[in-house]
């Protein structure tokens, strides 16, 4: 497993793994504390891991946490997702930068979010399994959700939506979540 810096967004990296394919298909390691610890992250800090399944055009997000906010590991385990961060930490070199990456079952890379990012992803495939590894617990009263076609932040998503949760399709603007997260 190696580790790669994501240059558009500081301190995000992407976790690539080496698979050992024969016959029977591929086994590999999605997560090594001593590959994660190598770029300064605390392996021991995450304290959740969750999962969801999406069908193609969903899309989930853009989500943040206020307060401490919420560093996670995102990794598709089965199918394709379109996955965006866009970096909302004021005091950080890539500020308001968006990026984007395929992540697949296929690859099994695990993209690490910083806390302070937002974050969001659409399911490219008929099925698509994400999972999350977390550092805190859930407050739902932190979340704060942004408006995935936010003008300002010109995200491309690859496929019309074709889901979406209430609270992500009512999500306001970068602007006003901002306005309302400094409140």
């Amino acid at each position: 497993m190696k580790a790669t810096e994501v240059p558009a967004i500081d301190g995000a990296y992407l976790f690539e793994p080496t698979p050992y394919a024969d016959e029977r298909g591929f086994f590999c390691r999605t997560f090594d504390s001593d590959v994660v610890r190598s770029v300064g992250l605390d392996p021991h800090a995450f304290v959740q891991d969750s999962l969801s399944r999406s069908a193609r055009g969903v899309l989930r997000g853009l989500h943040l946490r206020s307060g401490d906010g919420e560093a996670k590991l995102v990794r598709c385990s089965y199918g394709k997702i379109f996955d965006v961060v866009v970096d909302l930490r004021k005091d950080s070199p890539t500020y308001r930068n968006v990026a984007s990456f395929e992540l697949s079952g296929e690859t099994q890379v695990t993209l690490y979010v910083p806390a302070g990012c937002a974050h969001g992803f659409q399911a490219l495939t008929e099925t698509a399994d994400t999972a999350y590894r977390i550092d805190r617990p859930h407050d739902p009263d932190e979340d704060v959700t942004i408006a995935f076609d936010d003008p300002e932040l010109a995200i491309p998503w690859p496929l019309p939506v074709t889901s979406m949760s209430q609270r992500d399709r009512e999500a306001p603007s970068l602007a006003k979540a901002l306005l309302h997260q400094e409140s």
